[in-house]
């Protein structure tokens, strides 16, 4: 796991910066990469690339970068794992490519690839997590690209003009501020869609012109577009709809016991390659039926106890340690877990603007930076059971949104769109109140009584199933009334459903959250916390070949008489037993709502007062302030969309001090 960093100018332009400016870039960040670096420009032909290398496979100088391809055509630096690169490498031999190796690591077999059989043909041929950029010298093309998934980042843009023009481009965003000619402009429209979502979506990032490439995606660049900032070509390489669409033109023809064979088989062997280090390597394990998969697959693999992570609070409604620590000692781990209080949770909270480097606001970031630092001191590399929620229906908003869709859908629309004015042209006080007077509401819906009316209107107003889903993942439901001189943009989450080929809405749900929320959200949350402290983070799930053959399952080998993930807990059972593993979904998350009201609240006050929102200049100071104050005084939870404005705020003042 690494960081890349680098430019495209004009040929001998000054603008570039050089290798001074690749170095600053690079140091920017040196957390992804501890272990060395390098730089390689050739200010000739106006290029330059910077590594930052955290040494996983091949720990010897001869997989150091930028590297060059044995023929001297390809220059490359390379962020990620090929896991299958030996088998590359030995098609290679077979095929007849001449080359004497020079080590064993996957940049070097990447780049004879590359020779051999050209950029696309190789990836295809991949399996594994990588950000790259590819300098071909015969050409004059700047080659950018991102695995399949999403699982390792790349921001590119271009900085300054005409002449002095220049294509910037890293891992992270901390890195283009780094080059001494960046001037980035907060893009409002994308403050907007990070109070939809509470986070910015690929392809938009915090600045105006800096572009997240968007996964499964490569982007080429000549020399001579760079005078004139024509963008770079995009070419999308491998497709989650196509992949879908294949699964459907085919489906799965065994029983639900061979396929519950079959995900087991290929499960272990995904896991057993990505167990290829040449380091420490060991796992998160939350107890819950993704990690707990992971976990059981590499201790059957293994003949040594693996070493096993987790975090764990007092508040019991967070607590899954106790959970995990039950798995590890029925699989034999090794397992480390550490109690942190509130106190030392809420001390990531200060770094969290550098971590994330652009607003991020889900936060459940705190647990895993957490627990991603424990890792680290006893490994380097660490997989995760991430996306299989995504994969095999895991998530319980899917059904509720299906289930309460099916009953509200019953009304005709204006009846339903005159209940919802009645419901929240009552003041949710006055709700309260009414709950007050009347024991048996106060019972059975407890308190806030109008926060849940509310809510319950929101439902009702929905014109269909994509605008009911849509308002269950959306934080703040009209950001652009919100963000002062911001326009929402158009992102997948706001195309039409009938795009989505012809799939059960619960399959929808789950193809919108593959190529949305798990790339944007929960892979950047686990990227960035685990580079802060240097570790690698693997996600078994992600390989392409699960992929794709999970949506050759029907939905009924996932989603089975109310609970989800079926086939996947039936290859479970065979290493766990079922009682260890059966509860409610808990998420991995902090009790913001209580801290913000107690902990945190001096320091949510700096940065909420009215003083300081009005100098800003980014949100209505009014409604923010609302919101704030009805969560002070319990009256409504607002902890969520509270985040999304401190997350902004800490950043803005971080970054733009």
């Amino acid at each position: 796991m690494c960081g890349i960093v680098g430019y495209l100018a004009l040929p001998g332009s000054s603008a570039a910066g050089g290798q001074a400016a690749l170095s600053s870039m690079a140091q920017a960040i040196e957390a992804r990469g501890p272990d060395d670096h390098g730089i390689w420009c050739d200010i000739d032909r106006g290029v330059g690339l910077g590594h930052r290398r955290l040494a996983i496979v091949d720990l010897s100088p001869a997989g150091h970068q930028p590297m060059e391809s044995s023929t001297g055509r390809f220059v490359l630096v390379f962020n990620g794992e090929i896991y299958n690169h030996l088998a590359i490498r030995r098609e290679l031999e077979s095929q007849g490519y001449p080359v004497s190796w020079r080590g064993h690591s996957d940049t070097e077999t990447l780049l004879a690839g590359f020779d051999f059989w050209g950029v696309g043909p190789t990836i295809a041929k991949c399996q594994g997590m990588f950000a790259f950029a590819l300098w071909d010298r015969e050409s004059g093309t700047l080659t950018l690209a991102r695995d399949r998934a999403g699982e390792k980042p790349l921001y590119y843009g271009y900085i300054g003009a005409g002449p002095d023009r220049c294509l910037v481009f890293a891992s992270e965003l901390k890195a283009i501020r780094a080059h001494p000619r960046f001037s980035g402009e907060i893009d409002r429209n994308s403050v907007s869609l990070l109070l939809r979502h509470n986070y910015i979506p690929a392809p938009y990032s915090i600045y105006r012109n800096v572009s997240k490439l968007p996964p499964a995606t490569l982007a080429t660049v000549r020399t001579r577009d760079i005078a004139e900032g024509v963008a770079p070509a995009l070419e999308e390489y491998w497709s989650l709809a196509q992949a879908v669409e294949m699964g459907r033109q085919t489906p799965y023809q065994g029983t639900p016991d061979e396929a519950v064979a079959d995900l087991d088989t290929l499960l272990r062997s995904v896991v057993g390659q990505q167990m290829m280090a040449d380091v420490p390597l060991g796992a998160f394990l939350s107890g819950g039926v993704d990690s707990s998969t992971v976990v059981a697959l590499m201790q059957s693999q293994s003949d040594r106890p693996i070493e096993t992570f987790t975090i764990g609070f007092q508040e019991d409604r967070f607590n899954e340690a106790v959970y995990a620590k039950s798995v590890a000692e029925h699989l034999r781990t090794d397992h480390t877990e550490l109690y942190v209080s509130a106190a030392e949770a809420m001390s990531v909270i200060p770094k969290l603007p550098h971590i994330y480097d652009e607003p991020f606001a889900d936060s459940s970031q705190v647990p895993t930076y957490l627990v991603s630092a424990l890792a680290r001191q006893h490994v380097t590399v660490s997989l995760s059971g991430d996306a299989g929620d995504e994969l095999f229906s895991g998530y319980t908003r899917y059904q509720a949104t299906d289930s309460v869709w099916r009953k509200v859908s019953l009304a005709p629309r204006s009846v339903r769109a005159f209940s919802a004015n009645v419901l929240t042209s009552i003041s949710p006080d006055t709700w309260n109140s009414i709950a007050g007077a009347v024991p048996k509401l106060r019972e059975r819906y407890g308190k806030n009584v109008g926060d849940k009316v509310h809510k319950a209107a929101g439902v009702l107003g929905s014109r269909n199933i994509e605008d009911l889903y849509r308002s269950f993942v959306s934080h703040w439901p009209d950001p652009e009334q919100v963000v002062l001189g911001s326009r929402e943009p158009p992102t997948k989450l706001t195309r039409a459903w009938s795009s989505l080929g012809d799939l059960e809405p619960i399959e929808k749900m789950m193809l919108l959250d593959f190529i949305t929320y798990l790339p944007d959200d929960i892979l950047t949350k686990v990227d960035r916390a685990s580079m802060a402290v240097s570790l690698e983070s693997r996600v078994p799930f992600l390989d392409h070949r699960v992929v794709e053959f999970a949506w050759t399952l029907p939905l009924q080998f996932k989603l089975r008489q109310g609970e989800g993930k079926w086939v996947l807990r039936q290859v479970l059972d065979k290493y766990v037993p079922r009682a260890l593993i059966d509860r409610p979904k808990m998420g991995f998350g902090v009790p913001i709502d209580q801290w913000l009201r107690t902990g945190l609240r001096d320091w949510a006050e700096a940065l909420l007062s009215e003083e300081k929102l009005r100098n800003d200049g980014y949100f209505d100071v009014q409604q923010v302030r609302l919101k704030w104050r009805e969560h002070l005084e319990g009256r409504r939870n607002w902890a969520y969309p509270l985040w999304d404005v401190l997350m902004f705020q800490a950043w803005l003042h971080h970054t733009h001090a």
